[in-house]
């Protein structure tokens, strides 16, 4: 069964800043918890303790705003979430350093890692889905919003094959568009990300013109950056950059439309939620994984193939029982009606289709039962 001590240490400075700033978040929100309390629901208080998860920075100002919520009605309650990346966040759910992770590509058993989680938690571990959202491809260019795209056009500009700004392969997508005789510089992830994998199944997916596997780890080069804070710094930073974050993180940066069938898509919240609407779940998962294989190719009218769903990761029961009442209902929280839209106010993620809330409240519901 999961162990409740750190045999790994957090990450430092990020692990510090991230704790500091949540439970400040939280004693600033002190005088709000009577109002929260109505709506976190009866396994959301009377928590107390420590709770530690880390993973997937997608989900950083999600887990701020869930964190506030359920603190804020749960006067002893401290959730420290450590957004280290997904590989990361994983890698200390398996050694039993959190009780619960985030990562944005599902955990799988194609190195082991289902079988090592179900070591440490005593069964198989639960996989729900807790946030979906569009995965922004960014860029900075003077007085440009949008720029249409099709996938291949993507590709080969982050695969140094396209490397102007007025290449005629972009042109050619945008109709009368003032393109610049400027550089090209692709951004990416410079540590392995769950964002960088759903980016890269994307590019596998639906363009013809890349060859590599979809990974945690980017496998061509130009600029690399930790972290979705470092790409969106970066590309802030360099006039011509172009890189792919969260869409809730790309604040004042233009935003590539998706080529999709006939029609050109802006990243949103619901053009996402059309793509796991329309995505069949993983052949041979468990009860409790609710892991889903996400339609790069779909041409559903409005749809944004260029979409991550971040799941959540925890076990079916703990040793010890603070921890698993407090996992218990903080999870329970999340996949509330109430905290997805908090998360969508907060993050601009799209809240879970009922259905699918459905099925992932009855997961959290069975922990310890």
């Amino acid at each position: 069964m999961i162990r409740t001590s750190v045999r790994r240490a957090l990450i430092p400075g990020i692990a510090a800043a991230t704790i500091f700033a949540l439970s400040a978040c939280g004693a600033a929100n002190e005088d709000t918890k009577n109002d929260n309390a109505a709506d976190n629901g009866p396994e959301s208080s009377g928590l107390s303790g420590v709770l530690k998860g880390a993973g997937a920075t997608s989900q950083e100002k999600a887990q701020e705003a869930w964190t506030i919520a359920v603190q804020g009605s749960n006067d002893g309650l401290e959730i420290q979430y450590n957004p280290i990346g997904s590989t990361d966040g994983r890698a200390q759910f398996t050694d039993g350093a959190v009780a619960f992770a985030g990562t944005d590509s599902a955990m799988t058993d194609e190195e082991g890692q289902l079988s090592d989680a179900t070591k440490t938690c005593g069964s198989e571990p639960i996989q729900i889905p807790a946030y979906v959202s569009p995965i922004a491809v960014a860029f900075n260019l003077p007085d440009v919003d949008s720029v249409n795209m099709s996938a291949d056009t993507i590709a080969k500009i982050f695969d140094g094959k396209i490397t102007k700004w007025n290449d005629p392969a972009i042109v050619a997508e945008n109709d009368g568009a003032d393109l610049p005789d400027l550089k090209i510089t692709p951004v990416h992830r410079s540590d392995d990300s769950g964002t960088t994998k759903n980016f890269t199944d994307y590019l596998g997916k639906a363009s013809e013109s890349w060859s590599y596997e979809a990974d945690d780890a980017f496998p061509v080069g130009g600029e690399a950056a930790e972290g979705t804070s470092g790409v969106i710094q970066q590309i802030t930073n360099i006039e011509g950059a172009i890189g792919y974050a969260d869409n809730s993180q790309v604040e004042g940066l233009g935003r590539v439309s998706v080529k999709v069938g006939d029609e050109y898509v802006a990243p949103s919240a619901e053009g996402a939620a059309k793509v796991l609407e329309v995505s069949p779940g993983v052949e041979g998962a468990s009860d409790v994984d609710m892991a889903v294989e996400l339609d790069r190719t779909t041409t559903e009218a409005g749809a944004y193939p260029v979409v991550l769903l971040s799941y959540l990761l925890a076990c079916q029961s703990y040793d010890d029982e603070e921890t698993q009442a407090n996992v218990k209902g903080y999870l329970e929280y999340i996949v509330s009606t109430e905290g997805q839209e908090r998360a969508a106010e907060e993050a601009g993620s799209a809240p879970l289709a009922e259905a699918t809330a459905k099925k992932a409240q009855e997961i959290v519901a069975s922990i310890g039962g």
